[in-house]
């Protein structure tokens, strides 16, 4: 059966406060009932325990995931010390239950420290990463445990806000792909009390702030009202490139995949730095929307990457 074309309309990134419980799909379904459309993405995954910042683009803002889905995120959130569970997180079964006394918070504040770096760091088994091509949580449900390749991660900061034993408050600054229930686990097998991760926030992703987030009830009310696509982030905007104004002439060359001489563009081109191969930049119609991401190329000719829409 063919699928039924979606209507037109704007394209953007929409930035939702993820309710506890939710699935990123769960989001994904309702902003389909939202607009009246299927084309629609988000940026990072986050557990249905988790919440937060779950960025989504929608229509032809789908093509830019793979330009920004590498952006740091910033999370809050508190690990519980001396319980530790087979998710890591506090929706498992607890494997283990510590009875000793716990650490210091001095003791707590070097281990988190020694995690600053990059690091490779293995993904859980509850987790959405493939392997052989089936989801790592199914293959956990049936009771399998394989071997998973570790990922090169980077913790930029991570903060202890308070300890209040058995809780301890985190504030972590990593790259994307990194699992803060891996972190939880890590730190209760390094301090040698087990540990799982109680609770956790997004409040960054990328460009993507919590204060630009609503939750789903706010955005159901404001589709409802039929005013939902005025929320919408321009994507030039998420992008924060560089912007090259294009003539019509070369919009539409754009348009057909055609390059553009780095002598010819007008736009914040001309009024900053000498650009190099392999900057990028925003390409402009004479209207002013985001026709394509442009990468200068050796031969000083700005070559389209990615081309949105239609003139």
């Amino acid at each position: 059966m063919t699928r039924r074309a979606d209507p037109p309309g704007p394209m953007g990134f929409l930035v939702v406060d993820k309710p506890v419980g939710w699935t990123s799909h769960d989001v994904v379904n309702a902003a389909r009932r939202w607009f009246g459309v299927r084309r629609i993405g988000h940026l990072g995954t986050l557990d249905p325990l988790a919440t937060g910042v779950l960025p989504l683009a929608v229509r032809e803002a789908t093509k830019l995931l793979p330009y920004i889905e590498s952006a740091e995120k910033v999370y809050v959130g508190a690990i519980q010390l001396g319980v530790a569970t087979d998710t890591y997180d506090a929706e498992g079964r607890v494997t283990h239950r510590f009875d000793g006394p716990l650490p210091t918070a001095a003791a707590v504040a070097a281990a988190l420290a020694g995690f600053v770096g990059e690091r490779l760091q293995v993904p859980p088994m509850y987790s959405s990463v493939k392997k052989h091509g089936v989801p790592l949580y199914k293959l956990a449900r049936r009771g399998e445990e394989v071997e998973r390749e570790p990922r090169r991660i980077s913790i930029f900061d991570i903060k202890m806000p308070h300890y209040r034993p058995p809780e301890v408050g985190i504030e972590v600054r990593c790259s994307a792909g990194t699992y803060v229930r891996s972190l939880a686990h890590e730190l209760g097998e390094q301090l040698g009390c087990g540990a799982h991760l109680a609770s956790l926030r997004r409040e960054q992703s990328g460009p993507f702030q919590l204060a630009q987030a609503r939750t789903p009830q706010q955005f159901e009310a404001t589709a409802e009202a039929r005013e939902i696509e005025a929320l919408l982030i321009p994507p030039a905007q998420v992008l924060g490139l560089p912007r090259v104004a294009l003539s019509a002439t070369q919009a539409r060359r754009v348009a057909n995949g055609g390059a553009v001489p780095v002598a010819e563009a007008r736009g914040e081109l001309e009024r900053g730095p000498v650009p190099r191969p392999g900057d990028r930049f925003s390409g402009m119609t004479p209207g002013g929307a985001l026709l394509a991401v442009l990468e200068l190329q050796p031969d000083r000719r700005l070559q389209p990457l990615r081309v949105l829409g239609r003139l």
